[in-house]
């Protein structure tokens, strides 16, 4: 009967340890690095900018992912941000093919047929364009045209307040009508 107990004993702990063994899996994504996946995806996407509960900016894109370990957002599938003034009212829209957000400064970089149409009439045009969150600015080293109501500009350079109220090109060339 002590045989048979010590017996069983032995055996159970050997099924014990032989149970605790790390088992190693293959990945699912052979050659994948999981640093390299984005830890957020999401599909006709809405992100909303306030500041002190004043809504500074709407951004919508047909996909986005967010990358956790660089905090990066990637944005495709189309862009479009509606930018509005301090009073809450809308004044300009910005569309473009993709974008790039970056979580730490919620600074957006817009790529790809860039445009930008205030309210006012005031479009300009650009293949990369950035906007300064914190300084309600938009820029661009990139060649740029503006056309407005008075006036038809390019030039390499540019910046401007996101309602496109006040604007400078720099490496300007163009025309402008007289007033």
């Amino acid at each position: 009967m002590v045989n048979i107990r010590i017996l069983f004993f032995l055996v159970s702990i050997l099924l014990l340890t032989n149970g605790c063994e790390e088992k190693i899996k293959p990945s699912v994504l052979g050659g994948v690095s999981s640093a390299t996946l984005p830890t957020q995806e999401s599909w006709n996407t809405t992100v909303t900018f306030t500041d002190s509960g004043i809504v500074k900016a709407i951004l919508k894109a047909g996909h986005l992912s967010a990358f956790e370990a660089s905090r990066q957002t990637m944005l495709d599938n189309g862009v479009h941000l509606d930018f509005f003034d301090e009073a809450g009212n809308h004044s300009s829209v910005l569309t473009s093919l993709t974008g790039k957000v970056d979580e730490s400064t919620n600074n957006l970089e817009a790529i790809g047929n860039v445009v930008v149409v205030s309210d006012s009439g005031v479009v300009v045009e650009t293949d990369k364009l950035f906007w300064d969150n914190a300084r309600q600015l938009i820029h661009s080293n990139d060649f740029v045209k503006i056309t407005s109501p008075k006036e038809k500009l390019q030039g390499h350079g540019f910046e401007s307040d996101q309602n496109l109220k006040n604007y400078k090109i720099f490496r300007v060339t163009g025309t402008a009508k007289p007033q």
